[in-house]
């Protein structure tokens, strides 16, 4: 009796094994995601009943009661603990109140790179219930004077290391009626001592009340200001450390800019819900990144964009094994790096996420192997049953940027290995949840379509283009606008780049689509930087070519190639593109003494690109 009730067990979790395997249940019911379960709405509903609902209460709880001791920052060589720091995060809250009269929802613009005292006047700001504007600290001219009159604020709070780029705006600003001053160390030290920042402040705080301004990279215009709800910013703190599974003992590594949504939101605020420590900083070096990774024994580090290739990329360090960490945790982390990257510094985990602080919606991948390799998530049964009728992908016009519509002037959603732009359902009566721009009602309503799947439905456009396989694996495919039309057939500027990243002479890459005279669609174009120790007249043009054509299809090979000492990136490491779509291959208005090489038809090597080459593709003597 015994062989058959074996065997039957047997059968059970080889089945079980193969359902798993093949619909990702235990992943999906894992807790391997940011949506917050029913426990986390109720606790957040639990902090609105007691008046509780801002970062600062958060901290406040953690430095005098749950872990004052506890390391909270560290940041070049200086430590402070959760009750040090909340004596001065108290200090600048009397500060500023009683010398600077700061009111309850008042905005007040902040503008400076990563410090303890950065990080002091966030924490302030929230605890006397302002709202900090996070100005990004890299803005001077046009884009910084927009940022503070669009916030209306009355104060723009400087780091004085910033101040060259604030001084050239002065008289514009003070004829605004924006005061300026400057902080440093010195400052916050001369403070006097305060007590706990009166309750009083935050008392008519909601679930929908503003509590901070992250502006976007400003690549496609101006820079908006995304609104920080009461609501969103807890959450996503709360979820986050769950998510991450953080506890006091972790120690959390970041150099990204506070200003911004990631070191904001996926590093700062989910520290200080668990009660770790957070290992600060200043900014992104490749020299000092693993020397500070290392003697502060870091178990999680922070990336961002490029921050991968630029360590990859750089001469070996005898630290960059010599360290604690255990888990790399962020964004863009690009397939031909993915699996070098983890293998030279010995990471045993990437945590690959997607997300925008503009945008709804997130996807992880907590990967340890190949089967989710430069995935952004894997989608199983569990998952679809719950999520597939809120978010979708959808076939999308590249040229129009305008989403297909079939004959009954419906949306087309994509197929699996089809890429589509991703679009998320709103409830209209819960729009007070979904993303809002400060002051900037157009482009609020520009990321809205109804009518998309039956008359009358509302949803939330991405911006972003994904693809999912038959296993359930997600993709990030490009944002929309970087794809572009040639020869009829899509070409994604990140897959491109991907392939010509991979040629061992090019450290960095940015693909993009540039317009020719007599030419329908866009023509591949790729700016690069050579390798570390490769001289111009050693490049391998014939090499390149060969290598592109042999991996990608003949349209999709970049025509034109520029040769540049270095890419331009924002102050979050997102490559730039804006200038070289603008400039084109034009040769009279190429910039920077930047070199253009073309392939021209029928050939396999690129040779240079000159005037005349130009001059024929006008005159159409030249057909590409």
């Amino acid at each position: 009796m015994a062989l058959p009730i074996l065997a039957g067990v047997a059968g059970t979790t080889a089945l079980a094994a193969y359902l798993n395997a093949k619909y990702h249940l235990i992943h999906d019911l894992s807790g391997s995601t940011l949506t917050p379960t029913d426990a986390e709405f109720a606790w957040l509903a639990n902090r609105a009943a007691s008046r509780k609902l801002t970062t600062y209460d958060i901290f406040e709880a953690q430095a005098l009661h749950n872990v004052s001791n506890h390391i909270f920052l560290i940041f070049e060589g200086r430590e402070f603990t959760y009750r040090e720091f909340f004596d001065h995060v108290t200090k600048v809250g009397a500060w500023l109140m009683n010398d600077l009269g700061v009111q309850t929802e008042e905005v007040v613009a902040l503008n400076g790179g990563n410090s303890p005292e950065f990080l002091m006047l966030w924490l302030a700001l929230d605890g006397i219930g302002a709202v900090p504007s996070f100005i990004n600290y890299n803005l001077t001219g046009k884009a910084l004077v927009h940022c503070v009159k669009l916030c209306e604020s009355r104060y723009l709070i400087s780091d004085s290391d910033v101040q060259p780029n604030v001084e050239p705006c002065a008289p514009e600003l003070e004829e605004s009626g924006v005061k300026l001053l400057y902080y440093n160390s010195d400052l916050i030290t001369s403070l006097p001592s305060s007590g706990p920042l009166p309750q009083s402040r935050r008392d008519s705080i909601t679930l929908e009340t503003l509590r901070g301004l992250i502006y976007t990279s400003g690549t496609t215009g101006l820079p908006k200001g995304t609104q920080m709800t009461t609501g969103r910013e807890l959450l996503v703190g709360h979820v986050t450390a769950r998510y991450l599974k953080l506890t006091p003992s972790i120690r959390f590594y970041t150099c990204m800019p506070l200003y911004h949504g990631a070191a904001h939101g996926l590093c700062l605020t989910p520290s200080i819900h668990a009660g770790c420590t957070v290992v600060l900083g200043r900014k992104f070096s490749h020299k000092t990144f693993w020397p500070e990774v290392s003697s502060s024994k870091a178990d999680i580090i922070q990336y961002v964009g490029e921050l991968c290739r630029y360590l990859y990329n750089a001469p070996p360090s005898p630290l960059e094994r010599a360290h604690n960490v255990k888990m790399a945790w962020g964004n863009g982390m690009r397939p031909d790096v993915w699996e070098p990257f983890r293998e030279r510094f010995n990471i045993p985990c990437i945590n690959e996420l997607y997300a925008a602080t503009d945008g709804l919606g997130s996807t992880f991948n907590r990967n340890h192997g190949p089967f989710t390799q430069h995935a952004i998530g894997l989608r199983g049964l569990v998952w679809h049953w719950k999520n597939a009728k809120n978010e979708v992908r959808v076939k999308m016009d590249v040229d129009t940027e305008e989403i297909v519509r079939d004959n009954n002037g419906f949306a087309v959603k994509a197929g699996t290995n089809e890429p589509g732009q991703v679009l998320h359902k709103l409830d209209p009566a819960l729009l007070g949840s979904a993303p809002t721009y400060y002051k900037n009602e157009g482009a609020t309503m520009g990321r809205r379509l109804s009518d998309v799947f039956e008359k009358g439905d509302l949803w939330f456009r991405s911006g972003d283009m994904m693809r999912q396989d038959a296993d359930g694996r997600v993709y990030f495919v490009d944002r929309l606008g970087d794809t572009f039309r040639w020869k009829s057939e899509n070409v994604s500027t990140n897959e491109v780049a991907d392939v010509l990243g991979q040629f061992h002479q090019i450290a960095e890459v940015n693909v993009y689509g540039v317009q020719i005279p007599r030419s329908d669609g866009r023509a591949g174009a790729a700016c690069f930087v050579l390798a570390e120790n490769v001289k111009e007249s050693e490049f391998d043009y014939k090499g390149l070519a060969e290598h592109a054509l042999a991996r990608l299809p003949r349209y999709a090979v970049p025509i034109f190639l520029r040769l540049s000492p270095a890419l331009e990136y924002t102050g979050t490491l997102k490559i730039q593109k804006g200038r070289l779509k603008m400039e084109g291959v034009d040769p009279e208005k190429v910039s920077g003494g930047d070199k253009l090489f073309w392939l021209p038809p029928g050939e396999e090597s690129y040779v240079p690109f000159q005037n005349g080459d130009w001059d024929g593709l006008g005159a159409g003597r030249v057909k590409l």
